[in-house]
C-alpha cells in the first residue's frame, strides 16, 4: 500500500512554519537556534534537487521511489514500478496522480502547508516545535501541526554537518508511523519541466479551475 495521503499530510505537517509560537518546554539553546538558523539558509539556497526515497510505514512496509523538487512551488514524487502513482506540485495545487488509471486527486496548493518548503524560505524556528534533540550527529526537530486529518507529529532529522534533511517520521492521527528516507540527492540539477506535468485528459477536479 502507497499510502499516498499520508505521505502528503507528512510533507504538509514536516516542513512547514504552522504556527507563530514554539510549544517545547525549555527554551532553545543560543547553538540550537543558530544550527536552525544555518539549516533555514542552508535549505532555503537550494533551488532544485533530485533523488530516491524510501518510506516504511507500521507495518514495516517499503516503498521506493525518485523524486524532483524546484523552487518555486515544484515538487513530484514517483512511487517505483509497478506502481504509476505520483504525488506533483505545479504551483497551482498538489496532485495525486495514478497514471496507469488516468485520474487524478487534487488538493489546493493554499490548503498544503507545504508551499513553504517550496517557496523562497524556510523558517523552522517558527514552526510549533515540541522537541529539539542532537544525537550521533543529526539533529531531530519535532515539529507538530493540524491538518485536514487531525494533528499530526513529525521529527525531521537533519546532519547536523551537511545541514541536508535525511528524514522524517511522522505520527498521523490514528496512531500510525510512517518513516521517509531521502538518498542519492543531488543538488541544483536541471530538471526536465514536464517531470512536473500530466495530460489534461487526466480525468478529476483541479482546484484552481
Amino acid at each position: 500500500m502507497i499510502r499516498r495521503h499520508a505521505l502528503l499530510l507528512g510533507l504538509a505537517a514536516a516542513l512547514t512554519p504552522a504556527l507563530p509560537a514554539l510549544s517545547l518546554d525549555r527554551a532553545l539553546t543560543p547553538e540550537e537556534q543558530q544550527l536552525i538558523a544555518q539549516i533555514n539558509a542552508h535549505n532555503s539556497a537550494i533551488r532544485s534537487m533530485v533523488g530516491r526515497f524510501l518510506q516504511i510505514d507500521t507495518q514495516g512496509g517499503r516503498t521506493e521511489g525518485t523524486f524532483f523538487l524546484e523552487r518555486p512551488n515544484k515538487i513530484a514524487f514517483r512511487y517505483a514500478p509497478p506502481s504509476r502513482e505520483e504525488i506533483v506540485s505545479i504551483g497551482r495545487g498538489f496532485y495525486v496522480i495514478d497514471r496507469r488509471e488516468e485520474t487524478y486527486y487534487a488538493y489546493p496548493q493554499d490548503s498544503i502547508p507545504l508551499r513553504q518548503f517550496l517557496g523562497e524560505q524556510i523558517d523552522l524556528l517558527n514552526a510549533n516545535v515540541l522537541d529539539v534533540t542532537t544525537s550521533d550527529g543529526y539533529l531531530s526537530i519535532t515539529v507538530i501541526d493540524n491538518t485536514v486529518a487531525g494533528t499530526v507529529q513529525v521529527s525531521l532529522i537533519f546532519d547536523t554537518d551537511t545541514k541536508d534533511l535525511a528524514q522524517w517520521s511522522l505520527i498521523e492521527p490514528n496512531g500510525s508511523e510512517l518513516t521517509f528516507s531521502l538518498y542519492d540527492v543531488e543538488k541544483d540539477v536541471q530538471i526536465p519541466s514536464h517531470f512536473f506535468t500530466f495530460p489534461a485528459t487526466y480525468k478529476g477536479k483541479d482546484p484552481a479551475a
